[in-house]
């Protein structure tokens, strides 16, 4: 016996933050688009172009993005100014452009109907987002000044409610809400980085540093409680569930990121750092909290309109609240003089969150200088949530100004099979 789809319908359309993301989610089903971790460091076109691989390599403006104790060593401070750099990344875990292409008007047989959810991970299908954007940034040696936007959001939606959605449901089915999540933030930051050497031996160089970072926030949303779901009976269908959600306007806060580099010799050097690893925001303008609570018992096709499902939906202003932003520890290995440069990192966040994941993720990336001002790079990641990506791209360097363009593609080389992508482009100066 099938569900009508008026349940899920009814589920999907509730007054509050799931209704938003359910109906984000479907439409991103229903087009197939590959519309993603961590964002920081997004900007940086070079470091995109070299699959994020990056730490050791970091100097000047680009070191807070990695490492902050980089420009206490020889070599890696600088004096400049990043004019602008923007980088934007949207993917999702489950489907491709080939996919869109392929099922996008078609008439949806069994067979594709089960293809379509093979290729949904057993806890959902995940849409995530990321852009980040600097302008202004100033280098001053072992001191930086950098100015920087971020945004991030993530949304899940379980294996259960798309197959309700393509396929109806048969007898003793359940459709729960379990693993069901929306998460995304945006805020501005001014940060103050500064590194300094602390032990030196010949070629061999110790530094650490640190940035504080001021932050501005101007929204985020969070589901704090998700339960509940449905089942299918012989008599007709019967279920309960809750979503709670918080929501802000506006909020301040800090936060600290701690590094270690090391140069090894004149062409080799590495490091460790922890991003966020202190932070703390207070949300404290327009802070709302969004229920909603539905149960129905023996709900049939026949009685449906007899107001049986109850729901019962609020809005309500509540105190400030507090939140932090995911710690991230990097560690890297770089070769950073010559005509070929390399680099490998190493990446784990703490917890899952929107822009950081708990799985770890290497990167290993490379730059090449054809000629003197025109670098080629390219890189590959896999790992955390992101999965396999292949980078490219090239600069323009005239030592005075340069330009750098970046572009990454979620599942190597083929773009038909891309589940997501990245741009960025970055330019400066250097005095």
């Amino acid at each position: 016996m099938k569900s009508p789809i008026l349940i899920l319908n009814k589920m999907l359309h509730l007054n509050g933050i799931i209704g938003k993301t359910g109906i984000i989610v479907l439409a991103a089903i229903l087009i197939i688009l590959p519309n993603h971790g961590h964002a920081i460091g997004l900007s940086s076109a070079r470091a995109t172009a070299m699959g994020g691989s990056f730490m050791g390599l970091a100097k000047g403006v680009y070191a807070p993005l990695y490492n902050p104790a980089n420009v206490g060593l020889s070599g890696f401070s600088q004096y400049g100014l990043e004019i602008a750099g923007v980088g934007a990344r949207i993917s999702n875990n489950s489907f491709s452009l080939a996919d869109y292409n392929e099922y996008n008007g078609a008439v949806l047989n069994d067979n594709d109907k089960s293809t379509i959810l093979g290729k949904i991970p057993s806890d959902g299908l995940r849409i995530s987002a990321d852009v980040e954007a600097s302008a202004l940034s100033l280098s001053f040696g072992s001191l930086v000044v950098s100015f920087n936007g971020r945004a991030a959001t993530e949304v899940n939606l379980g294996k259960d409610a798309l197959e309700l959605f393509l396929n109806g449901n048969q007898i003793n089915d359940t459709f729960s809400l379990e693993s069901m999540y929306s998460e995304a933030y945006a805020y501005a930051s001014v940060g103050l980085t500064y590194g300094a050497s602390i032990f030196r031996m010949g070629t061999r160089q110790l530094a650490i540093g640190a940035t504080y970072r001021y932050i501005h926030g101007f929204a985020y949303e969070k589901v704090t409680e998700l339960k509940g779901g449905v089942v299918t009976l012989a008599t007709g269908y019967e279920g309960e569930g809750t979503m709670v959600a918080q929501t802000a306007q506006g909020g301040t806060g800090y936060a600290v990121d701690l590094g270690t580099a090391l140069r090894i010799s004149d062409n080799y050097a590495a490091g460790i750092s922890i991003s966020n690893f202190m932070s703390s925001l207070s949300w404290n303008n327009k802070t709302e909290e969004h229920g909603y609570h539905f149960e129905f018992d023996s709900v049939t096709v026949e009685n449906y309109d007899d107001s049986i499902v109850v729901t019962n939906d609020y809005t309500k202003a509540i105190p400030s609240f507090k939140s932090n932003l995911p710690a991230i520890m990097r560690v890297g290995l770089a070769r950073y003089s010559g005509k070929l440069l390399w680099a490998v990192d190493w990446e784990q966040g703490f917890r899952q969150a929107a822009g950081a994941s708990s799985q770890p993720r290497i990167s290993f990336g490379a730059e090449y200088k054809v000629i003197g001002f025109l670098p080629i790079r390219a890189g590959y990641s896999l790992g955390g949530k992101k999965g396999s990506v292949i980078t490219g791209g090239l600069g323009l360097d005239f030592s005075l100004i340069y330009l750098d363009i970046a572009i990454a593609n979620h599942s190597g080389l083929n773009f038909e099979a891309s589940k997501g992508l990245h741009l960025a482009l970055s330019t400066g100066i250097r005095f």
